[in-house]
């Protein structure tokens, strides 16, 4: 039931960590911002492989994130925040960074994000709203005059020219800074409604499409998105603890609700423009979109999101034609990365086969049936990469050509990922010893570029379990200093701490930030155990869509299960003292938990809870609930404040009051239901946090404060 080799698995002798290193986890995971600072980001490399770009911050606490360049001569920042503003403090970023940053779950400050022409000799980026740009071979970083804050610029191919958001409108300069014009511009009455070259919330946050613009491979046109919120819903999120700073708008699709009204255009230099033609009432969705050498293409979806299509657009008037289609009876699970093209013209597609997802490269489906594929990383001529596993705990980097067929890239445990581009792949790895960046040139191992993330001063000690009939992905963290199987050791009361939501798995062979906290947890004098059960991803489209309908039952059920065959394998467990706690789904998961089976859990700490489905995005809920006016049932038996008088344990509610992705009124109306209901219950607000904790007081504190909850509700 135990998989070998990991570290704290029978047969390997455990160590208990010092106490001054267990009290201070809680400041090093604050101040390193779940140890991330310092880690290697966003590697993008010239067409020969020779150089590579990236972000990193200087250290593991330092965080102003700068770009660098790894070449020939070793590592060297090319663009460093402290001396191109010297003195100066970082300003707060415009409304669409801030956005982005949350949507990209970004902790850092500094440079955040940059873009290259196709030879690499061009970088450019934005600071404290400023454009700056830095040749990538010569020279320091310059700044460039913009017509207002920018968001997202991108160079064209071939270097010349610059493109850049600004107040919702789309501009274009020449690479030295002249020649500034607007290629399109909301209207006056439609200030911040429209833009162009922006995205909207539910493609960035459900969708994974970050980008609202792209660049012709000649330079001579723009494929633009132009998104209209004139009919989404409002939101106002303010900062109760500054009532007198005004609130911020956003266009949040409430389910069952409209979505924006997302259009295509082809904008030329030239001053023409055509908008692409599909039909938009029945697929109101742009998936994806992009330009290679043969044209315009998108990626568009259903309401429903049980019918996909992938379009060639004519880059003349804006015509398209179907290149592919795809159905499903419940939804069509998008795949990160995909519906792209290679050099020849072969569309990169998933294939689902059963309870498989495959690659599909042209007419050939080119991957193994043991292999689930998770994302598709890029394609280099001919050559596509892709993240696949044939264990769920675990995700490799494949390649795939015409004439090597498959090749595996990387090895050995852990969740790996890549770049590729002119013989060279880097490697991005989080093993169970950490971050690992390494560089491969033509197959060959040719060094590393460094993580200055910090080291944990606690290691996490997972036993990862297959636990019950179907086989429920576990990792059960102990404390380093318990004797196990001593007979006179007093039996641990346990936490169960899942996400147990779509898109994301914890149980995986890799020292992630949650295994951190759970070993955090467990040094405390907790057996904490996480599952991954029912509706995560990597076990197959079955697997994944058992959740249809009711996003509740089926994960919990896989909870309880997972619980009570943990307890029979390992007899050190104290089920009398069992408590619950997650974040987002897993918040709402912790609340389901102590309403629904409080004979199993006798506490819960739910943070940022997901109470009320129709109060969540439309892509996202409707994807798993269906549209409410049609399954209004699906959202009663998912809106947990209908069942606040079922609440018999104790229950902690936390949630930040700046919520942009799960809003602060989930969880105030869940106190509102349980305050009707006479139910005794505690909450606390975390003032200014959204829904990834930043500050690092508030991300210390919030650990102890679960801790002290914990230990009152179930060693009192």
């Amino acid at each position: 039931m135990t998989s070998p080799g990991m570290p704290g698995t029978p047969g390997t002798a455990a160590r208990s960590f010092p106490a001054e290193a267990v009290a201070a986890f809680p400041r090093q995971f604050a101040r390193t911002r779940r140890f991330s600072l310092g880690t290697v980001r966003h590697v993008t490399l010239s067409p020969d492989g020779e150089r590579a770009l990236f972000l990193r911050t200087r250290s593991g606490t330092d965080t102003s994130s700068g770009l660098w360049i790894r070449d020939t001569d070793g590592e060297r920042p090319l663009a460093d925040p402290a001396t191109l503003e010297p003195g100066s403090p970082a300003g707060p970023p415009t409304p669409e960074e801030a956005a982005r940053r949350e949507r990209d779950r970004d902790l850092s400050t500094g440079i955040t994000g940059y873009a290259t022409d196709d030879a690499m000799e061009l970088a450019v980026f934005v600071l404290d709203g400023r454009l700056w740009a830095v040749r990538t071979g010569q020279g320091e970083p310059f700044g460039l005059p913009a017509a207002g804050p920018v968001t997202d610029p991108r160079p064209s191919p071939d270097g010349r020219l610059i493109a850049y958001v600004t107040g919702g409108a789309l501009h274009v300069m020449a690479a030295d800074g002249t020649g500034d014009r607007c290629l399109a511009r909301p209207g006056t009455d439609e200030e911040g409604t429209v833009t162009y070259g922006l995205t909207d919330h539910v493609s960035a946050e459900s969708m994974g499409r970050a980008r609202g613009y792209w660049w012709a491979p000649d330079g001579s046109a723009l494929l633009v998105a132009r998104v209209d919120n004139t009919h989404v819903r409002r939101r106002f999120l303010g900062d109760p603890a500054d009532p007198g700073r005004p609130p911020r708008v956003q266009h949040y699709p409430e389910a069952g609700t409209a979505n924006a009204d997302v259009s295509l255009h082809l904008l030329r230099l030239d001053g023409t423009a055509t908008e692409v033609d599909w039909d938009r009432e029945a697929f109101e969705y742009v998936v994806a979109a992009g330009w290679d050498a043969h044209g315009p293409l998108t990626t568009v979806e259903s309401r429903d999101q049980r019918t996909l299509l992938t379009l060639g657009v004519d880059a003349g008037n804006g015509a398209t034609r179907v290149l592919a289609r795809q159905r499903d009876e419940l939804w069509v699970e998008l795949l990160p990365g995909a519906y792209c093209r290679t050099a020849s013209g072969a569309l990169v597609l998933p294939h689902e086969s059963g309870d498989k997802r495959g690659l599909r490269v042209g007419e050939q489906v080119v991957t193994p049936p043991e292999l689930q594929v998770s994302q598709v990383l890029g394609t280099d001529g001919d050559t596509v990469l892709f993240a696949a596993g044939e264990d769920p705990l675990e995700t490799h980097v494949w390649s795939w050509s015409p004439d090597k067929g498959n090749v595996a890239v990387s090895d050995g445990p852990g969740l790996h990922s890549a770049v590729q581009r002119g013989g060279t792949v880097v490697l991005d790895s989080v093993t169970p010893d950490g971050p690992r960046v390494t560089v491969i040139r033509e197959g060959v191992d040719s060094g590393s570029i460094a993580s200055l993330a910090e080291e944990p001063l606690i290691r996490p000690q997972p036993e990862l379990l297959t636990l019950g009939e179907r086989r429920l992905r576990s990792a059960l963290f102990l404390p380093s200093w318990y004797e196990r199987g001593d007979p006179d050791a007093s039996p641990l009361p346990v936490l169960v701490a899942p996400y147990g939501g779509p898109g994301m798995r914890l149980v995986v062979r890799a020292r992630i930030w949650p295994s951190l906290v759970a070993q955090w947890f467990a040094e405390h004098g907790y057996a904490v155990l996480i599952t991954d059960g029912r509706g995560t991803p990597g076990r197959g489209a079955s697997w994944e869509k058992a959740i249809w309908g009711d996003q509740f039952t089926a994960v919990l059920e896989d909870q309880v299960d997972a619980l009570h065959a943990a307890a029979e394998a390992v007899p050190w467990l104290d089920l009398s003292r069992v408590g619950i706690k997650g974040w987002s789904f897993g918040g709402a998961l912790a609340t389901a938990a102590v309403l629904r089976r409080p004979d199993v859990f006798h506490a819960a700490v739910a943070g940022a809870p997901a109470i009320d489905p129709r109060l969540y995005d439309t892509h996202w809920k409707e994807r798993f609930l269906g549209h409410p006016d049609r399954y209004p049932e699906h959202y009663d038996r998912c809106t947990l404040s209908n069942e606040a008088h079922l609440l018999r344990r104790p229950l902690l509610l936390v949630h930040g009051t700046a919520d942009d992705n799960v809003a602060f009124a989930h969880t105030l109306r869940m106190s509102a239901a349980l305050l009707a209901a006479g139910r005794e219950h505690s909450v606390l607000p975390l003032p200014g946090q959204s829904h990834i904790v930043s500050d690092p007081v508030t991300a210390e504190r919030l650990l102890l404060t679960q801790l002290l909850f914990l230990d009152k509700a179930l060693r009192s």
